[in-house]
């Protein structure tokens, strides 16, 4: 995830182009439609009701041609801490120390519950899918693909989960017969990023409620419109307390649930600065479960013997897909010397020809940029590398204008040490391009930096490949060849290395992520196999169907 870093230079700023904003206005169809989520409201013991204090207005990055101020489409609570307590006080009446209704259900009664959901979550996939057009401006295609992925997801955890529990029950070894089974760990704090809100926060969501966690979700202040058209689903499909919804300032909500030692597990996407603070509040951090995705430098590294089109192809996808802003987009480019002349000149080509425009209009690659003020960091980023060497690339093709809140992807060559672009996480539409003769370069780059997520290795040769191979697989979570980052499929384990990670995320290691192994062991013997035998008809717990 991105984090601004202010940095005082002397040399003279580099200037997007500035151009008339991307906006809408009552002659588009859409202007009049334009939904308006209600987000002063409240999930507290087991119901929805109208939150009676302050709230902040939630706006697009559309800018109303009425107003000429960002778009209004909602509004979300911004709860205190006594009110964050009181919803912590909820939880743990629902966690009981382990025997509440949820954690003692029987595992197929909570699937149950679960599928539930997700049929209430089907109703809502239009509204779901258009306010992820309006709030963070993913374009059609992709909002649609997140909420149908999402449910994907939670429909293949839910059958994982069903077979874990269907495996066989006792085993014996050395004598010792022993059933294991999966249990809850306990209160978890959910914190899901603002670029893929739904998907990103339902992956260890759904897994940490199915194995009968009780779960306190933080709404993203941008991005958490989805959330709020979701409390009520959650209100009527789970029981009372199971699930709960905070949403205002980290410092007022994520401190004093920290700080009160009620959480057991910490589910967080964002950068690991923010991780550190928030961990080191826990009165017994080394008792917290922690699943961290926090930020990336993605390296593309192009071979002397790639086939440009292949590359040119599958990082264009890596680096401008949603704008660039995904952990797993590719975010800095090493080029062999040797095919820069040919890369180049290819790539500047499309990168400039993707539409840009409103998320709903056809076709459209492009679309403005949800945070604020994060149109100011990517100019200071392009700004640094200018004034130490680097150039726009695609200037003259309108790489680097500015249209309001939208930015067209500006390409930086070369871009090298020193330079901020060079470590510096950009989560937006800036590509930064270096070169090298030796290898040994990017191995060094690699050894050097902090983050350790992903990287793709383009060549054709599988010497080569297999060279590249041993000598990432040490330093990223997943080496792609020929092929762009990414984190699917979800049955594949999404991991990472040093600050870039903490856990293994896919269908099923989600699952062991959120609970822990309970191990029922007994000195085999007649009389107890007899009891064993018997036991799973006694024993929720225990029962495999």
């Amino acid at each position: 995830m991105s984090q601004y870093i202010l940095v005082v230079s002397n040399a003279p700023d580099y200037v997007c182009p500035m151009k008339t904003p991307i906006s809408i206005g009552e002659e588009d169809e859409r202007y009049n439609s334009k939904p308006f989520v209600n987000g002063a409201k409240v999930l507290l013991h087991g119901e929805v009701s109208e939150w009676s204090g302050e709230y902040q207005d939630v706006t697009s990055p559309i800018i109303d041609k009425k107003t000429s101020a960002r778009s209004v489409i909602g509004k979300i609570a911004i709860m205190d801490e006594t009110s964050v307590l009181t919803v912590s006080e909820n939880a743990k009446d629902a966690w009981k120390n382990g025997n509440g209704e949820w954690p003692k259900m029987s595992a197929e009664d909570r699937v149950q519950a679960m599928l539930n959901l997700i049929q209430q979550l089907k109703k809502k996939r239009e509204e779901i899918i258009e306010i992820l057009m309006w709030e963070i401006c993913k374009n059609v295609e992709d909002a649609t693909a997140e909420f149908d992925r999402t449910i994907g997801f939670m429909e293949a955890t839910i059958n994982t989960y069903r077979g874990m529990n269907r495996e066989g029950l006792w085993r014996t070894v050395n004598g010792v017969m022993a059933a294991i089974r999966r249990s809850a760990i306990g209160i978890m704090l959910c914190l899901g990023p603002f670029n893929y809100p739904f998907n990103e926060t339902y992956a260890a969501l759904i897994p940490a409620l199915l194995v009968g966690n009780i779960v306190i979700m933080k709404i993203p202040m941008v991005g958490g419109l989805a959330h709020i058209l979701t409390l009520e689903i959650f209100a009527s499909a789970l029981p009372k307390g199971v699930m709960s919804f905070i949403s205002g300032s980290g410092r007022s909500t994520v401190g004093p649930l920290m700080r009160s030692g009620v959480i057991d597990v910490f589910s967080f996407i964002g950068s690991s600065k923010a991780a550190d603070a928030i961990i080191k509040q826990h009165p017994n951090p080394h008792r917290l479960k922690l699943f961290l995705q926090l930020e990336g430098k993605n390296l593309g590294i192009v071979l002397s013997d790639a086939d440009i089109n292949t590359a040119v192809s599958q990082i264009l996808l890596g680096s401008t897909s949603f704008n660039g802003q995904r952990c797993t987009a590719i975010k800095l480019i090493f080029l062999h010397k040797s095919v820069v002349g040919e890369f180049l000149p290819l790539f500047s080509k499309q990168v400039s020809s993707l539409p840009a425009g409103l998320p709903w209009q056809q076709g459209v690659l492009i679309t403005p940029l949800p945070e604020h003020n994060k149109i100011s960091f990517l100019e200071g980023l392009i700004s640094d590398a200018v004034a130490k060497g680097a150039k726009v690339v695609n200037e003259r093709e309108g790489g680097g204008e500015v249209y309001g809140a939208l930015m067209k992807p500006a390409i930086l060559f070369p871009v090298t040490a020193g330079m901020r672009l060079w470590e510096e996480e950009q989560f937006g539409p800036v590509i930064p391009i270096a070169q090298y003769e030796d290898i040994q370069e990017v191995y060094d780059f690699l050894s050097k930096s902090p983050h350790g997520l992903q990287a793709a290795v383009f060549t054709s040769s599988p010497e080569k490949a297999g060279s590249v191979v041993d000598n990432l697989s040490t330093a990223v979570g997943r080496i792609n060849i020929n092929t762009q980052c990414a984190r699917s499929p979800d049955v594949y384990p999404f991991s990472a290395r040093k600050s870039s990670g903490l856990g293994t995320m896919s269908v099923s290691e989600a699952l062991k992520t959120f609970s822990i192994e309970v191990v029922v062991a007994t000195k085999q013997n007649e009389a107890n196999e007899i009891i064993a035998k018997n036991l799973v008809s006694h024993s929720v717990f225990l029962e495999n169907k």
